[in-house]
This record gives C-alpha cells, structure tokens and sequence, in this order.
C-alpha cells in the first residue's frame, strides 16, 4: 500500500511542512482570548488536523512540531502572538504539546482509513482532539494546582462546539484536498 508521503517527493514534502507550520501560525493568530481562563479558543488545531490529515503522520507532526520549536525560540507564532519557552511551560504548554500528538494520531488514522471510510478518519481526528485536551488539561492542573473540577469548564467544555465545527470542516476539507496533494 502507498502511503501518503511515498507519492511525492521529500523536497515537495518538506516544503508542505513548512507551509503546514506557517498556515499553523496564522490560525493560531485568529483567536478569541476567554477571560475565565488563559486558554483562548483559536483555529490552530483546524490547520493541526489538515497537517495530519493531508501530509501524514510524519511530515504532519513534523510540521506542528516545527511550529512549537519556532514559538519556543521567540518567534512569535502561538495565540495572542506570544512566543518564548514561557508559553511552553505556563498553563496553555500542554494544548501545544498536544498538537503535535493530534497531527500524528490524525495523520496516522488518514494513512490507515483515508481509503476505506470517511467516519474512520473522523474517529482519527476526534481522537487526536480528546488527547489534545488530555495533555493540555493536565498540564493546565499541575501548573495551576487546579483540580479536574475546575479544569474541564477551564479547558474543555466552552471549546467543544468549536472543535466539533473544526473537526467537520477538517475531514471536509482533507477528503477534497488530499487528491490534489
């Protein structure tokens, strides 16, 4: 079986990567900052399924782990047009952590299922988003002190509609792009 990365070249691919961590940035600028909690909703992890989705497990996880490594350095690409090794250790860290565990899980299911069916790939991505919430949520708890109570309406429960939304839109969108990619 070929594998999404086999049908293109590495250049062409590492270039997607790139593009794939720019568009990653520009989606994390599009944000709506909440003021019961220092977790924004923002578009990031739309352009962190289409990653996944579209480039594979791979050079998916490979292009959001270049987007967290720009951010680390002082680029500012993460929400609000933060930047630093601050924002990686203060409460939001683990929501970046778990993007890059979401591109590899969506670009895991889209190599395994994109042939079969599209409800599988969207298990993929929902899984993807249910870790991003995991890694992101604990690591908002240890680095506030706060309990699983007050996490979840903190960290999970305003960003479900949302993410649902992303989630359609991103299989929508990986269905009709994959072939032109």
């Amino acid at each position: 079986m070929t594998t999404i990365n086999q049908t293109r070249s590495n250049t062409a691919s590492l270039v997607l990567c790139g593009l794939f961590a720019a568009l990653t940035a520009i989606c994390s600028y599009i944000n709506i900052p909440l003021g019961f909690t220092p977790v924004p909703m923002n578009m990031a992890t739309l352009a962190v399924f289409l990653a996944g989705g579209l480039l594979g497990k791979k050079y998916g996880t490979a292009s959001i782990a270049v987007y967290v490594m720009m951010g680390a350095v002082g680029i500012p690409v993460f929400a609000g047009f933060q930047a630093g090794a601050g924002v990686l250790a203060g409460p939001t860290g683990g929501f970046l952590a778990g993007y890059i565990a979401a591109a590899f899980l969506t670009g895991f299911f889209m190599e395994i299922f994109a042939s079969r069916s599209s409800a599988l790939c969207m298990i993929g991505i929902f899984i993807g988003q249910l870790t991003c919430y995991l890694l992101g949520t604990l690591w908002f708890m240890f680095i506030t002190g706060t309990e699983v109570k007050a996490a979840l309406p903190a960290c999970v429960i305003p960003f479900i509609p949302g993410d649902l939304i992303k989630i359609t839109v991103s299989i929508l969108l990986i269905k009709r792009l994959r072939k032109n990619l």
